[in-house]
């Protein structure tokens, strides 16, 4: 089939058929931060807790030790979201929000290697302040999913 002529487009005469299934659709900036304040509250707190009573047997402990506990508590904290990523697909803030993680080569769940090195590269995104450029982009995506060819996509399995 030929192409179209400008002209005729613009004047309605012939309509452009465009392809929907190489569509993704994007995470919005307010659910990827609602389901990551989910997490952190989810995830994080228990982690803390752990560390703080467990681990130094109190929070005046901690705060003679914290640069260590804080390390301890970021450890903690990529291994559980990695297994959760690994295991089930989603974090439960992801989970809440229908936001499943994907690779953009194969449109499906990353490798399990690949969803542990995002979640530290996440981690030093969030630290370094360069989550920042998630508000420049028109895809939604942090710098951690376009180093990695990674995104948060709404997962329509589950409704």
């Amino acid at each position: 089939m030929a192409k179209p002529r400008y002209r005729d487009v613009k004047q309605g005469r012939v309509k452009i058929e465009q392809k929907e299934d190489n569509k993704i659709d994007f995470v919005t900036k307010g659910d990827y931060f609602k389901a990551v304040l989910t997490d952190s509250f989810m995830l994080l707190m228990p982690i803390m807790y752990l560390v703080f009573y467990i681990v130094y047997g109190s929070r005046e402990e901690f705060a003679k030790h914290w640069q260590e506990g804080d390390l301890y508590i970021l450890i903690g904290l990529i291994i559980v979201e990695s297994l959760f990523l690994i295991i089930k697909g989603q974090t439960p803030g992801m989970r809440a929000f229908q936001i499943k993680l994907i690779s953009l080569y194969t449109k499906k769940e990353p490798a399990p290697w690949l969803i542990i090195v995002r979640q530290i590269l996440a981690k030093i995104v969030f630290l370094s302040f360069t989550w920042i450029v998630i508000f420049f982009r028109k895809d939604n995506r942090n710098l951690h999913d376009i180093i990695l060819h990674t995104a948060l996509v709404y997962d329509k399995n589950h409704s």
